[in-house]
């Protein structure tokens, strides 16, 4: 049976006096509204009044519209969109993850804290640094913490230090922590190989100059706060310079910040720390399969180099270990230390989203380092696979070897007038969520694919089929992919109107 075409708002279906249950009768008085009258919607009357058959058919009706992770593969890059195994979820749900209070005294959280210190000692070994915060709640305020550390650590020396470099390569994130930081944002060119040009580049048509690295460092150094560098970058691209790259912010007095976003291609297979980053935030979200998507919860982890280790945000989770004698198993207590004076702070309620961090380390566990290793392996193959079926159907920019996705654009199509957006509303026809679009900007009509680990070679023929089958389609039929979406419940939205003028609440007289 077809899915109906139109849902209409539950409050289209509401009629005063249908009701969805039955409560009993009060025994006690009503209680009283003691809101703020500046806190009551003047513009919202009461709840739609449904039964119960209609308000379950209802969000049943708009479930299926959805996709997601179980129904097939996601293929969005940079945002390592992988099956959340179901074993992290029972962890997480046994009474005494789910059911703990943070605000316990340390006695009564030894297995919390516990928890909280190995899934620490996990992400040092893998990203080779000397300390980490579980704190941060996302990739951003991951970011931002890091930040804050390099901040935090140049004021504790007397440095007052202006910029930021970041790469045009980088995510776009990054610039926009650099500013809420307090730095100004210097740009850095990339060059034909997709990864930092340390050589100024002249743009073909334009004749615009973008500055290259060495340029830069020459022209502000001693003012240069750090730089923030996202490796393998959203081209896909493994930073082959990184360690010249940190070698001199070092020498400028500088520190070196890496977005940690695709970790994922790293894992079990390089080290951050040991080519020189100073401070990296990991997205446990992607990385370590918590889920991810609709805003959270996630978790962005903050690792560093021993310098920056006194600005941690606290508390911080320590480990004392008890004395004892030879042979025998050591008595180890966990406790929050909140004795950091030199902390920039908290920088999440409480100590982050602690059922994701449940999660992670389930996920760390159950595969073991020669797991993640070879997970972090599949996930190099998938995309190089996918790409190596696809160049030459869909064009390729950027040549340089791919690791964990890659990004191709719509420069074949193009001439016959269809475009990324076109390609990626027709894949929703042969069931697949499009891929990232329009990004990174330093590709014209970017289509970045990141199948990740989880996909199998069934699943991923059967991508590389449609996208092939809608490259012929641009060729010989282009109108019909004008068209698509022809088969979801709706069709293509006007995305313009929606982006400049966006209508996110109901309103009793709102248009459905």
């Amino acid at each position: 049976m077809n899915l109906r075409s139109r849902e209409p708002l539950i409050f289209k279906r509401s009629v005063e006096g249908k009701i969805g249950m039955d409560l009993p009768q009060l025994d006690v008085p009503p209680a009283e509204d003691t809101r703020p009258l500046h806190l009551k919607r003047k513009d919202f009357g009461v709840l739609p009044s449904c039964s119960e058959p209609e308000i379950i058919r209802h969000f049943t009706r708009l479930s299926l519209w959805n996709y997601g992770m179980d129904q097939g593969m996601y293929p969005l890059g940079s945002c390592t969109m992988k099956h959340n195994p179901r074993l992290n979820e029972v962890t997480s749900a046994l009474p005494g993850f789910s059911e703990s209070h943070p605000m316990a005294s340390d006695e009564h959280l030894q297995g919390n804290l516990e928890l909280i210190f190995t899934l620490q000692e996990w992400l040092k070994e893998v990203t080779g640094l000397h300390a980490v915060t579980l704190q941060p709640s996302a990739g951003a305020a991951g970011e931002l913490t890091g930040v804050l550390l390099i901040r935090a650590y140049h004021l504790a020396h007397g440095h007052h230090k202006k910029f930021i470099l970041v790469p045009d390569s980088a995510h776009g994130t990054n610039p926009a922590t650099a500013a809420m930081a307090g730095y100004d944002v210097i740009d850095v060119a990339s060059g034909p190989d997709g990864c930092v040009s340390f050589e100024d580049i002249t743009d073909s048509v334009t004749g615009k100059v973008k500055r290259g690295f060495n340029s830069v460092i020459q022209e502000h150094g001693a003012d240069i706060a750090g730089l923030m560098i996202t490796n393998p970058n959203t081209l896909g691209i493994f930073e082959s310079r990184i360690g010249d790259i940190c070698s001199e912010i070092h020498r400028v007095g500088g520190l070196v910040y890496m977005d940690g976003a695709n970790m994922n291609a790293l894992v079990g297979v390089a080290r951050p720390g040991d080519f020189g980053i100073d401070v990296m935030h990991m997205n446990l979200h992607k990385t370590m399969s918590t889920p991810h998507g609709g805003g959270g919860p996630g978790a962005g982890p903050v690792a560093c180099v021993a310098a920056l280790e006194p600005f941690l945000p606290r508390p911080v989770v320590v480990r004392d270990t008890q004395k004892i004698g030879e042979g025998e198993v050591p008595e180890h207590r966990y406790r929050w230390d909140w004795n950091r004076p030199q902390s920039i702070g908290k920088v999440h309620t409480f100590f982050g989203n602690y059922g994701m961090l449940v999660r992670a380390l389930t996920y760390c566990m159950s595969h073991g380092s020669d797991g993640l290793r070879e997970a972090t392996l599949r996930a190099i193959v998938n995309a190089n696979y996918v790409r190596s079926q696809l160049v030459g159907v869909y064009h390729l920019p950027v040549t340089s070897p791919t690791m964990h996705e890659v990004v191709f654009n719509d420069a074949i199509q193009a001439k016959n007038g269809v475009h990324t957006l076109d390609i990626a509303k027709r894949l929703i026809d042969y069931g697949f969520h499009p891929p990232t679009v329009y990004f990174p900007m330093v590709v014209s009509g970017a289509l970045m694919i990141e199948p990740t680990e989880t996909e199998s070679k069934e699943e991923l023929d059967a991508f590389i089929h449609a996208m092939k089958s809608i490259a012929q389609e641009a060729s010989e039929s282009p109108d019909l992919v004008h068209q698509a979406p022809v088969t979801a419940p709706l069709r293509r939205l006007d995305e313009t109107t929606a982006a400049r003028k966006p209508v996110l609440r109901w309103l009793p007289n709102s248009v459905t």
